[in-house]
């Protein structure tokens, strides 16, 4: 009877790494997303101003963080939302006595600033567009998905916080594909790197 407890100890000890790592809760260190709305270099919307259909109406933001808008020529418009945008254009044409009580509106096309980055054992590490309500697995799966070196139980995602300070998490992403964990959400400049397997 001894050997046949020793036996289903040892059975028991290598089956336990083996699915650990698959039942690992999700990380409750990480912050949940911040949205961001706010407009930077390269993005891309639309303005609207009510009866004034000959304005062109798409513009990018040059890397200065400015536009240049008819009748008002530069206008900086990063790090702000689409409404502070709208109304800071709706005053500059008042001010300057363009038009006496116009309506504008602003609607985004692309936020080609946001980004996220994925790095190690992906087949296309680097940055991607970020979009409201990306999550973990579209991000490694647009990135070209894992490397046959890639340790899908061990991905660490780092997330700015405030200011400089950052929280970093370690997560299963096998977890993820296999049903027993949420997938994350991922907020703008997120880095994902994904490990290398320990042979």
């Amino acid at each position: 009877m001894r050997w046949l407890f020793a036996f289903l100890t040892v059975l028991v000890a290598l089956a336990i790494p083996g699915c650990g790592p698959k039942d690992a809760p999700p990380p409750r260190n990480l912050p949940p997303p911040t949205p961001s709305t706010t407009v930077g270099p390269g993005d891309v919307f639309e303005v609207f101003v009510m009866g004034e259909q000959n304005l062109p109406k798409e513009f990018r933001v040059q890397p200065d963080g400015s536009i240049n808008f008819p009748y008002l020529e530069k206008v900086i418009v990063a790090g702000k939302e689409p409404q502070e945008i709208a109304e800071f254009i709706k005053g500059r044409l008042k001010e300057e006595k363009i038009l006496q009580n116009p309506q504008v509106s602003v609607i985004i096309k692309a936020y080609n600033s946001k980004k996220i980055t994925v790095l190690g054992q992906v087949a296309k590490p680097g940055s991607l567009g970020f979009v409201e309500g990306m999550k973990l697995v579209e991000a490694i799966s647009l990135s070209g998905g894992f490397t046959a070196l890639a340790d899908g139980r061990h991905v660490i995602l780092t997330r700015n916080v405030s200011g400089s300070k950052t929280v970093t998490a370690i997560i299963s992403v096998e977890a993820i594909t296999d049903g027993a964990q949420a997938d994350i959400p991922l907020q703008a400049g997120d880095t994902i790197k994904v490990e290398s397997k320990v042979f």
